[in-house]
């Protein structure tokens, strides 16, 4: 069986931007990476719910924002380690500086002994759809792509 996680791109419109709200990875493992680390909030789907279920509770588990809203379907995408993806976009706002994370334990450095307490998500921050592209996991790009596409075609896109 597949491993499944579901996430949301939650969206803004800034004059005639899209501006798109990404997360980076929290942990030691993360600290020094950037462009190509960052990611749509996401977790697994656990099999008591769905997966549009999942995507909300992990969008609010991880950054702390309530959300809200028609969720527009962006389809999946597969990881380089095999996972897969389902991602919906849902227009919204929030204030970056406001980021609540779930914090998770690890040992660290490796077989030190140590017990070190880390944010899931370190980070969160608004790019507009060309730098999203620069700073998100090349899998994750899929998104971003579907996502215009979807605005584009869009009764707002067009008024």
């Amino acid at each position: 069986m597949k491993k499944l996680s579901a996430g949301l791109l939650l969206f803004r419109r800034r004059s005639a931007e899209i501006e798109v709200l990404l997360a980076h990875p929290g942990g030691p493992f993360w600290a020094r990476k950037d462009k190509g680390a960052w990611t749509l909030p996401k977790g697994l789907v656990e099999a008591s719910e769905t997966p549009i279920e999942a995507a909300r509770r992990e969008f609010t588990e991880e950054t702390g924002f309530p959300v809200a809203g028609d969720l527009l379907p962006l389809g999946e995408v597969v990881q380089r380690g095999g996972k897969h993806v389902e991602a919906w976009g849902v227009e919204g706002d929030c204030e970056p500086a406001k980021l609540k994370p779930f914090m998770f334990e690890m040992e660290w450095p490796p077989r030190s002994g140590r017990i070190g307490r880390f944010p899931e998500i370190d980070r969160v921050a608004w790019f507009t759809l060309d730098d999203a592209r620069a700073h998100i996991l090349p899998s994750q790009i899929p998104f971003l792509d579907r996502l215009a596409a979807l605005l584009d075609s869009s009764p707002a896109a067009t008024a």
